[in-house]
Parts: C-alpha cells; sequence; structure tokens
C-alpha cells in the first residue's frame, strides 16, 4: 500500500509508521523538518495545516490516509471531502474522551459526552472531546464508506507519561528536582485504561487496508484497567528506585486541581470518570492476549524515561501555581522560554484570590 501519515509523531505514529514500513508498504510522512528518507520511509516537508500543502500532496493517489492532525470542527468539514476523495481509506483518529460516564465496560455504540451533556457552557463549545464526537458524525453522514474511525485513549511510551491531566513536564520533571507532585485526590480512586503506543500501532495497522474496518469505527484501548492511585505508586516506586529519594506527594481537592490544570474539561468530563474499555470489537481483529500486560509494559517503559528521557518546554502558569500551592519556588534558568518564565514570575507573585479571574490556556 501507498500510505500518508498526517501528523504521525509521538506514542503511537512513530511505531505505526515503522510498523507498516516493515510490512512493506510504502509510507509518507509529513514534516515541518527536511528528513532523508529511511528505507520505505519517505517524508513530505510542510505544514500539514497548511490547506495549499495538504492540496498539493492530495493530487496524488493514496490507498489510505492516517490522520494524526487534531482539527476545529469547523477546519475539519473544510477539508473532509478532499480526504475521503484523495484515498482508498481514511483513518480517522478520535478518542475514547468522547464518550460520557459509564458504570460498566466502554464500547463503541456507548453514550457520547455530545449526546448526553447537560452543561450548555461545555456544549457550546469545540472542547477536544466534543470536536471529536462532531467529526465523527460529518464522516457518518458524508455519503461516503472508505472511513475508519479508531479512537485511541491515554496512551505511553516514546516520551509519554501521564499523570491524570498532567504530561510528564508537569510531574514527573518536578519530582526529579525535589519538588512536589501535585496531583489530585479525588482522582486517586478512579479507574482508567492505559495502552502502549506501540500496541494501539499494532491495532491501526490490523485496520490499515482492512476492508471488514470501511465505515466502522474501533474504541483502540485493552479491557486491563488501573486506578490512578496505582499508576502513581508504580511511577514513585521507579523514582525511588532510579534516584534513591521518594517524591512529596500534594493532594488537592478537584476545585484547587482544575487551578493548576491545563484543561478543566479533560479534569471533570474525562478524568474524573472511570475509563474501563471492552476491546471486544477491536479484538475480533488483533490478538490482545499477545499484547505486553500493560503494568508491566508501562513499568519497563519508564524506567527507560528515567535513563534517557528528556523534556519539553515547561509551562510557566502551571509551574507557577503548583509551586504556590506547595509553598515551593522553580528557578527562572529552567524555563527555555523568555514568555514562559515571564507567566512563571506574574502567576507566581499572584494572590491566590486572583488566579480563577484570569485563568488562561
Amino acid at each position: 500500500m501507498k500510505v500518508l501519515a498526517l501528523g504521525a509523531t509521538g506514542a503511537i505514529g512513530s511505531p505505526l509508521v515503522d510498523k507498516l514500513a516493515a510490512s512493506a508498504h510504502s509510507i509518507f510522512v509529513t514534516t515541518r523538518k527536511e528528513r532523508p528518507p529511511k528505507g520505505n520511509i519517505n517524508y513530505l516537508q510542510g505544514n500539514a495545516r497548511d490547506d495549499a500543502f495538504l492540496r498539493q500532496i492530495l493530487k496524488d493517489d493514496w490507498d489510505a490516509i492516517i490522520d494524526f492532525m487534531v482539527y476545529d470542527t469547523a477546519s475539519f468539514r473544510q477539508r473532509m471531502d478532499r480526504l475521503l476523495a484523495s484515498t482508498g481509506q481514511y483513518i480517522y483518529l478520535s478518542s475514547g474522551r468522547v464518550f460520557a460516564q459509564s458504570d460498566g465496560p466502554i464500547i463503541e455504540r456507548s453514550p457520547r459526552l455530545l449526546e448526553t451533556s447537560k452543561d450548555a457552557a461545555f456544549l457550546a463549545s469545540d472542547e477536544y472531546a466534543l470536536a471529536k464526537a462532531r467529526q465523527e458524525d460529518l464522516l457518518r453522514t458524508s455519503g461516503a464508506t472508505n472511513w475508519t474511525i479508531v479512537r485511541p485513549y491515554i496512551t505511553f511510551g516514546l516520551g509519554r507519561f501521564q499523570l491524570g491531566p498532567l504530561e510528564k513536564e508537569g510531574w514527573l520533571y518536578r519530582a526529579l528536582r525535589g519538588r512536589s507532585i501535585v496531583f489530585c485526590r479525588e482522582m486517586m480512586d478512579k479507574q482508567t485504561t492505559l495502552t502502549n503506543g506501540r500496541d494501539v500501532a499494532d491495532m491501526i495497522g490490523a485496520l490499515a487496508g482492512n476492508p471488514a474496518a470501511y465505515g466502522e469505527d474501533f474504541n483502540l484501548a485493552t479491557g486491563r484497567a488501573m486506578r490512578w492511585s496505582e499508576i502513581l505508586s508504580l511511577y514513585l516506586a521507579a523514582i525511588e528506585t532510579k534516584t534513591g529519594f521518594m517524591p512529596n506527594v500534594l493532594l488537592q481537592d478537584t476545585q484547587d486541581f482544575c487551578e493548576v490544570t491545563p484543561s478543566v474539561p479533560q479534569v471533570i468530563y474525562d478524568r474524573l470518570y472511570n475509563r474501563v474499555f471492552d476491546p471486544v470489537k477491536i479484538g475480533s481483529l488483533v490478538d490482545l492476549q499477545a499484547m505486553d500486560d500493560n503494568r508491566s509494559a508501562l513499568e519497563a517503559e519508564f524506567l527507560t524515561q528515567l535513563e534517557t528521557g528528556s523534556f519539553s518546554s515547561l509551562d510557566g502558569r502551571g509551574e507557577a501555581l503548583r509551586d504556590k500551592a506547595a509553598g515551593e519556588w522553580t528557578s527562572p534558568a529552567e524555563f527555555d522560554r523568555g514568555r514562559q518564565k515571564v507567566r512563571y514570575l506574574a502567576f507566581r507573585a499572584l494572590p491566590s484570590g486572583l488566579i480563577g479571574n484570569i485563568r488562561t490556556s
């Protein structure tokens, strides 16, 4: 197959590209930086968000397009027909976050937030979970049948290790520098499902070019759930093994934690829900029993992160508010961007009562 991968980086995209290339498929990956080809992997330099660039690459015929890009709904509506018309199969990356709270394991037909939420302000937004659900609906009503909707949930590996809504830069970086991990008390006993990004890549690889996947949607998560308290304990034990010290953990109530989190809707409408998935549909096409146990794989990948991992830029606002809560300070020298350094100093000095009035993303 000749496959176009849009935005295929990170814990899922990188292993997926390698897997498809190893299976003798010809893979073309969009990238902003010039990169030489590598075996069956070719790179198309340009911004996949740029309409002119996209039109140019869609002049070719593609057996499959795998789309990792994140769109607002208006942008997706504008380009959807063109994407569908340019390929034999369009694989759209949605998210397990589209689902509402569920008392039992989540299946593909479980209720979604878009239909069940009573929060008018939330529904009036194009927040990530709502945007993904609306874009799923656009595909279903497009008149085309050559689409496949896939819904990964939380993935780990290749530098991605989340704690609730926090990426590793918002909690692990702090821990390794002797500052407190700030987390949500109410979240600790919630069940969640973390899946190795390589396993999700295997699932997508099994759907690419598979006629049984056309016009279908698949939740790409295993049925092996853990509580956030277990995940935090795993992280802490690994850090202690590696560094010889046990990081301090500050547990906040939900309202206070929402002030330090990058996305309040992600907390309220996802991480505070029990997220257990029933993988029976994807399990009919992929041998899930052959995949590593989630807990063992998470521990192994996290130990690798502690040995070799690096960190992206820090968020000045988030660090300031976590430091304020813990009575700690981050050196301005730790911020590699001047704007984030200014944000840190401003929010660190700001009286707590004013923070909610000027919340920024």
